[in-house]
């Protein structure tokens, strides 16, 4: 039960501080932090997250990174399912709460409010062939950052900031195509509040972070079997 409020815990500030960013900050006139700012800020919920429950829980705060360490032999497969639901919770709470701050004003609206999507809905106009392979191919990278940073053989006590540069990274590339998934508990969080289309695109949110987050444990067990 700890491990699982740790990941609510995290999965709520990821969504709180990374997509709170977005929503209330990105934009702000002559102060907005932009997409790097955006990107800077998703890196940093993960870095702080691992260093304040990665020793409880492991800091997994996205059902990709719990499927992705299963089948890479780091994490037992009874507990994949309630790591998801923790998780999943946690970010819907987390967009509770931006949602009653980001309305918290005479005339707000919360538009997008930070939601992924593909096609109009992406950033830049991203169809969803590139929406696939981006949110596969950087999920990928993402548990191959992972797995690598907290292998047996890495240096210890460094993970939490090659993981969290790794997530500011992929949020570098990837937000002007997708507005940046690779967590399906981020994006589920976010949907639920936009409704309508995001919901309607949420399944590729879904399936592709899995499939790369799966591909990734498969090659990280060939390449350097954890012992």
């Amino acid at each position: 039960m700890k491990k699982l409020i740790a990941e609510f815990i995290g999965t709520l500030w990821l969504v709180l501080g990374g997509c709170g960013s977005a929503v209330l900050a990105a934009g702000y006139p002559d102060l907005g932090i932009g997409f790097a700012g955006v990107a800077l800020a998703f890196g940093l919920t993960v870095l702080t997250m691992v260093y304040a429950i990665g020793h409880i829980s492991g800091c997994h705060l996205n059902p990709a990174v719990s499927v992705g360490m299963w089948i890479g032999g780091r994490f037992l497969g009874k507990d994949v399912i309630p790591y998801i639901i923790a998780q999943v919770l946690g970010g819907i709470v987390g967009a509770g709460i931006l949602y009653l701050i980001a309305t918290g004003k005479e005339g707000a609206t919360i538009g997008s409010f930070a939601a992924n999507g593909f096609g109009e809905h992406s950033p830049d106009g991203y169809n969803m062939t590139a929406a696939l392979v981006t949110e596969i191919v950087m999920t990928f990278m993402f548990l191959i950052i992972i797995l690598g940073s907290t292998h047996g053989n890495s240096p210890v006590g460094f993970a939490g900031v090659s993981i969290g540069l790794g997530l500011t990274l992929i949020h570098l590339i990837s937000i002007p195509v997708t507005n940046t998934s690779v967590n399906p508990a981020r994006s589920t969080s976010q949907a639920l509040f936009v409704g309508d289309w995001a919901i309607g695109q949420l399944w590729l949110f879904w399936l592709a972070p899995i499939v790369g987050a799966a591909l990734a444990g498969l090659a990280y067990k060939a390449l350097a079997p954890y012992k």
